[in-house]
């Protein structure tokens, strides 16, 4: 099998994969994401650009991975379907590979009501599960989604999708995965992990099922930086579980941004010795500089490149 990009390469070499994501600006200053990637280059294998985050506009995925690309960083092209219908979001795919871009990371969306313009009208024509299966059939076959072949040269990406381990009831989170491998993806990252015992048990079932040797799994990692952030990600964020015992050890700290790193550190010091999973996504939701300290700290720096 051709290998498609370097974390791809990082994961089929049996290597621990880091991942990272970074937000780009509400605002269209090319410097502003720059100085972040100058901040974070070498401290993941490859690094997640948003796509207009919990409906919030901001500079888009695509111009933000041709930044990176300029500075020799890898991207992860994340594509929503919240916002383009399939015509758009197959157009997105071919400009994407043609400029260089390698990965892509397929997701339904954040419903536009949580974000900026909640008088938006959201598109939904397909949803992550129909989009990974027209990437995959674009890559592997030739075609588009209506089965008119590619012409002029088919893109080869490295196809991602998400995954819940948290989610209510348990079962769904399980299916929405197998649902994701028949369409064709290649890893997944997962939600934040702060509550260990509920990811064991989703590993248990994922393991059980074989999906841990049929697609790489990159389990979710942010730090904490505040107790404010630990009351949001706990009472207002869907999907995320943070337990009562995280948000009382940052209740208590004496310094909740530090107590918060320590968490992670902990957390990601945990996930690496499950059987299964393969890697760690960290999301540092703009506190990037929170990402070479914590791969540092945790014995993955620097990364091969």
């Amino acid at each position: 099998m051709a290998i498609r990009s370097n974390l791809e390469k990082i994961l089929r070499d049996g290597v621990f994969a880091i991942t990272a994501e970074i937000g780009p600006p509400k605002g269209m200053d090319p410097n502003s994401i720059l100085k972040k990637v100058d901040l974070v280059k070498g401290s993941a294998d490859a690094f997640n650009i948003t796509d207009n985050q919990t409906g919030v506009v901001r500079l888009s995925s695509l111009a933000g991975c041709v930044l990176l690309l300029s500075r020799g960083v890898e991207p992860v092209m994340q594509l929503t379907c919240r916002d383009r219908n399939r015509i758009a979001l197959q157009s997105d795919i071919l400009g994407a590979a043609a400029l260089g871009v390698k990965n892509v990371l397929c997701l339904t969306g954040d419903h536009q009501k949580f974000g900026n313009h909640p008088q938006a009208k959201g598109v939904f024509d397909l949803d992550s599960v129909q989009l990974i299966e027209i990437v995959h059939r674009m890559c592997s076959e030739g075609i588009f989604q209506n089965g008119e072949p590619i012409i002029a040269g088919k893109p080869d990406l490295f196809i991602g999708g998400a995954a819940n381990p948290f989610s209510d009831p348990f079962e769904l989170s399980i299916s929405h995965v197998e649902k994701k491998i028949i369409a064709g993806v290649d890893f997944i990252q997962t939600q934040s992990v702060y509550n260990l015992d509920g990811f064991y048990r989703w590993m248990d079932e994922v393991r059980s099922r074989g999906f841990d040797k049929k697609v790489f799994i990159l389990a979710g990692v942010t730090p904490l930086k505040s107790v404010k952030m630990t009351e949001r990600m706990k009472f207002h964020v869907p999907g995320v579980d943070v337990p009562d015992e995280v948000y009382i050890r940052m209740q208590r700290a004496a310094d909740p941004k530090q107590e918060g790193f320590l968490i992670a550190r902990e957390t990601l010091e945990q996930l690496r010795k499950i059987p299964g999973v393969h890697g760690v996504h960290i999301t540092a939701l703009f506190w990037e500089e929170a990402i070479p300290q914590l791969v540092r700290e945790t014995g993955f720096f620097p990364r091969i490149l």
